[in-house]
C-alpha cells in the first residue's frame, strides 16, 4: 500500500472514530483501527466489541487494500503535524511507514482479516429526523443514567417510539429525566423500545452536530445503527426490561410552585458550597411567596438564601440532593420552572413552564 492523505482530511475522520478505543484492551487488535482503502474512498473503523464507529472520506488512490494501525498513536501523530501537512503512508512487511515533510514514523500493523466485525445488520425498523432534534433529546436526559449499577438496564438510555412520538428516558433510581418530540410525517412506525448503553450514548452524542442535517436510525433486535453523512455508529443494545417510568411520574398534584430558573440555579450553587460533601443535601422550605434554601455540614457551617416564588398555600420542608436539582435545571431551557409536589415525603416533578415535552422527577432525601 502506498497512499497519500491531506491532514485536514484524515484528522476529522480520526477524531470521529478514536473515542471508542481504550488504551488498555483485552484483545490487542481492539487498540487498532481498520483502514480500508478503495479506489475512490477511505474508510476508518474502530470497535470495542460493544460500539463500532466508521468514518469515510473521498480519496482517489486507485488501489484497494486494508490494514489495521494503532489508533491512538496515529491520531496523536496526525494531530501533532502542522496544518496543511501532506501525509504519505506506505505499508509493507508488517510495518507502516508514515512520512510528512521531514517527519518519519514507523508503526506496527496487524492483519485486517483479524479485525472484529460487530454483526451482519438486518434492520427491522427505520427512522429519520434532524440531527439537532436527536442531539437535544440526548442532552436533556443522559445525565440521569446510572453508572455501573447492578441493575444493568439502568446503565443506559431508553429510546422509545410510540404514538408517533420519539422519547428518551434515563433514570438511576434516584431521579428520572424524560424528553420527547413529535414525529411528524412518519406514518407506519411500529412501537419500539431499546436501551442504548452508556458508551453508545456518549459516542452518538459526539457524532451528532447541532444542525438540520438528517440522521438515519436503523433498529434491530440487538443493535442500533446510526448513519449521518459519511459517519456511522453501530451499538449493541442492553438486553433487559426498562422500568415502567410512567408510574414514577407524579400524577396527582396537591402543591405547585413557580420560580425563575436562573435565580434558583444560582442560589442552589451558592448554598451548596456549605452542604455535606458526601450527601450533598439541601433543604427547601416553602412559605407564602417565598422559598428558602438551606444547607449545613458536619463542621457546623450553614448557608441560607431566600427567593420569591409563585405559591399560596401549605407550608412545608423537603430535602434534595442539590446535584440532582442542578442537573435538571441546567437541562431546562425555559426562563421559569414549576415544582409539582404530592406531599413532603414523595418525589417532586420539575417542569419547564410552557414546555410539555420535558419532565424531571427527583426523589427527596432525609436531612
Amino acid at each position: 500500500m502506498n497512499i497519500e492523505f491531506d491532514r485536514e482530511q484524515l484528522l476529522p475522520a480520526l477524531q470521529m472514530v478514536v473515542g471508542v478505543v481504550e488504551r488498555r484492551q483485552t484483545l490487542p487488535i481492539l487498540s487498532n483501527l481498520l483502514l480500508q482503502v478503495e479506489p475512490d474512498t477511505v474508510t476508518l473503523t474502530t470497535t470495542d466489541l460493544e460500539v463500532e464507529l466508521t468514518s469515510r472520506f473521498a480519496n482517489a488512490s486507485g488501489v484497494s487494500q486494508s490494514v489495521t494501525l494503532p489508533a491512538k498513536k496515529l491520531f496523536d501523530i496526525c494531530r501533532a503535524l502542522p496544518q496543511g501537512a501532506e501525509i504519505r503512508l506506505q505499508v509493507e512487511d508488517g510495518k507502516a511507514r508514515l512520512s510528512s515533510g521531514r517527519s518519519r514514523f514507523t508503526l506496527a500493523t496487524m492483519s485486517a482479516e483479524d479485525f472484529p466485525n460487530i454483526t451482519d445488520f438486518t434492520p427491522t425498523a427505520e427512522l429519520t429526523l434532524p440531527s439537532h432534534t436527536l442531539r437535544q433529546l440526548i442532552e436533556d436526559t443522559q445525565f440521569a443514567m446510572a453508572h455501573q449499577d447492578v441493575r444493568y438496564y439502568l446503565n443506559g438510555l431508553l429510546i422509545e417510539i410510540a404514538d408517533r412520538t420519539l422519547r428518551c428516558v434515563a433514570t438511576d433510581g434516584h431521579r428520572l429525566a424524560m424528553a420527547e418530540t413529535a414525529l411528524d410525517g412518519q406514518d407506519g412506525l411500529e412501537a419500539i423500545q431499546i436501551i442504548l448503553p452508556r458508551k453508545g450514548v456518549t459516542e452518538l452524542f459526539r457524532m451528532l452536530p447541532d444542525s438540520d442535517e438528517t440522521v438515519n436510525l436503523e433498529f434491530s433486535g440487538n443493535h442500533l445503527r446510526v448513519t449521518l453523512g459519511d459517519q456511522g455508529m453501530t451499538s449493541k443494545l442492553i438486553d433487559g426490561k426498562f422500568p415502567d417510568y410512567t408510574g414514577v411520574i407524579p400524577a396527582a398534584a396537591t402543591l405547585r410552585l413557580g420560580v425563575e430558573r436562573e435565580p434558583l440555579r444560582h442560589a442552589l450553587q451558592r448554598v451548596s458550597i456549605l452542604s455535606n460533601e458526601k450527601f450533598r443535601g439541601v433543604r427547601l422550605s416553602l412559605g407564602n411567596d417565598e422559598l428558602t434554601v438551606q444547607a449545613h455540614n458536619p463542621e457546623q457551617e450553614e448557608a441560607e438564601e431566600s427567593l420569591p416564588v409563585d405559591h399560596q398555600g401549605q407550608e412545608f420542608e423537603i430535602g434534595f440532593n442539590v446535584n440532582y436539582l442542578l442537573d435538571a435545571l441546567s437541562a431546562i431551557r425555559t426562563s421559569h420552572v414549576e415544582f409539582v409536589f404530592t406531599n413532603p415525603d414523595s418525589s417532586a416533578l420539575l417542569l419547564p413552564v410552557d414546555d410539555v415535552t420535558r419532565k424531571y422527577v427527583i426523589m427527596p432525601m432525609r436531612l
